[in-house]
């Protein structure tokens, strides 16, 4: 088995050390959600199951960076040629911070009914605001939900809770370790 681990030494009582960088100990992610690929494949193809019951689209808009594989394997499921992006950037590494549009939809006077925008999740609602205040009459789908953002969008498949920090594959390596079940991680936190 490929097991996904994201490396976390503790330092000080209140600073942890994540790939370089510092982070506070009060920071608001407490869990990790971690994704393979092939959990983001069925994911994606149980969203296109969903989607393909709502209307016919013509156009599939991913949010760049993190809609862009999950847009692909929506394009091919739901066979739509017409794929366009939005680049929005608000993210740095785990801190999200200012909200940028760093590149708009080539031509946005289309029918906007026809519109399917796919990103892989809405956190805080941030960037869905944004988009859905562009675009408000096209459907916007997320493979995966915290609950602040979910009023923002359409459809999404996994709900997760907003102190979890899902780690997708494309932010991973492959490691093959032992990995602590979740019952020794709990005993070990409360000594």
């Amino acid at each position: 088995m490929i097991y996904y681990e994201f490396q976390t030494f503790e330092l000080r009582q209140n600073q942890i050390y994540e790939r370089g960088i510092f982070m506070s100990g009060s920071e608001r992610y407490h869990k990790t959600y971690r994704v393979s690929w092939g959990q983001l494949h069925q994911d994606c193809k149980a969203l296109a199951w969903r989607i393909i019951e709502e209307r016919p689209f013509e156009w599939i808009i991913g949010i760049a960076r993190g809609g862009l594989i999950p847009a692909a394997i929506m394009a091919r499921e739901l066979n739509i040629h017409r794929i366009d992006t939005i680049c929005v950037s608000s993210y740095t590494i785990r801190d999200q911070g200012e909200i940028s549009l760093l590149k708009d939809l080539n031509d946005p006077g289309e029918d906007q009914s026809k519109w399917l925008i796919i990103d892989d999740l809405v956190d805080t609602g941030k960037t869905a605001k944004l988009i859905r205040n562009r675009l408000p009459k096209a459907h916007f789908a997320t493979v995966y939900a915290k609950p602040e953002g979910r009023p923002f969008v359409d459809t999404f498949i996994t709900e997760v809770s907003q102190d979890t920090w899902i780690l997708f594959p494309w932010d991973a390596e492959y490691q093959y370790d032992y990995v602590t079940p979740i019952i020794d991680t709990r005993i070990h936190k409360n000594r």
